[in-house]
């Protein structure tokens, strides 16, 4: 029986019911009455900055998360109950050297006449986020080349991390320092918050989310990732050593479909069983037995 748990998520399609596919009926409250239990620590891991992601939690009756990691792993925010937003300005600096005292401009003059790129929206940009937009089937593994030669020439270490805006039907490119990913944000939480990897758990659905599906943390794929992800995630864990460490969500939890917050609950329910009683499933349980 664990005592405490890290509960880390994606917002877009992951826990918000914003993709094409059916949400099920009930699966945020379920959701909701397992994230209020005083042993759960919530955290929202998202690409979205501070300000899209309180109007998501408005917008879409989310609970109030305990922490928030923003702009795709280049922020970390303490919310809690006061909502105060403190900033980790210790993660910021922990970061900022991989960047080799480059600044987003410089950066961004680095990468001009790459035609492919284009440059996000001022407000999806940040000190350390670096944002484009890029044609849904460009030679990835060519650009990315370009890109990284380019970088290094300047001395620049970063992570590219490579997803997709379905609703729009665009590619996304965020370059961010080497160390500022989903992943190594959750790593420092966890150990700053005094967590490890037998009770910390995290779920999401896209491009920018599979480092943290192919670790030794604890994962969950919701059902309604697109199958390229799902191939990926899988064939990454497993020649990481990591198969055992992601759940695929399928449906038919609960009599829910594995989309949104039904397979973060399915997969949750997998690696701590104990959740299930407090998720509140009283009505289902009953009728099953």
């Amino acid at each position: 029986m664990i005592d405490r748990l890290l509960i880390c998520t994606d917002l877009d399609r992951t826990l918000i019911p914003n993709g094409p596919q059916s949400e099920s009926k009930g699966a945020r409250k379920h959701f909701t009455t397992l994230v209020n239990r005083p042993e759960v620590t919530l955290t929202y891991v998202s690409g979205r900055h501070r300000a899209l992601i309180e109007k998501a939690i408005s917008n879409y009756n989310l609970p109030l998360p305990d922490f928030v990691v923003g702009d795709v792993g280049t922020t970390i925010y303490h919310v809690g109950t006061e909502q105060d937003w403190q900033r980790q300005s210790a993660w910021e600096e922990e970061i900022a050297s991989d960047w080799g005292n480059k600044s987003h401009a410089d950066l961004k003059e680095l990468l001009s006449g790459l035609q492919e790129l284009r440059l996000q929206e001022s407000t999806k940009q940040n000190r350390y986020k670096l944002s484009y937009y890029i044609p849904l089937q460009p030679d990835q593994s060519g650009l990315s080349a370009l890109i990284r030669e380019r970088l290094s020439r300047a001395n620049v270490r970063a992570s590219l991390i490579w997803s997709v805006d379905e609703p729009n039907g665009i590619g996304l490119l965020d370059i961010l320092p080497e160390r500022a990913t989903k992943f190594h944000a959750v790593e420092a939480l966890m150990k700053e918050q005094k967590f490890d990897l037998s009770n910390t758990v995290f779920c999401g659905d896209s491009g920018n989310d599979i480092e943290v599906m192919a670790s030794p943390i604890s994962s969950v794929l919701v059902a309604n990732s697109q199958a390229d992800v799902k191939q990926l995630a899988r064939q990454l864990a497993v020649s990481n050593g990591y198969g055992e460490q992601l759940y695929i969500a399928s449906g038919n939890f609960m009599g829910m479909n594995g989309n949104y917050a039904a397979g973060m609950l399915e997969g949750i329910a997998h690696y701590f069983p104990e959740t299930l009683d407090w998720m509140d499933f009283v009505e289902q349980r009953s009728i099953r037995s």
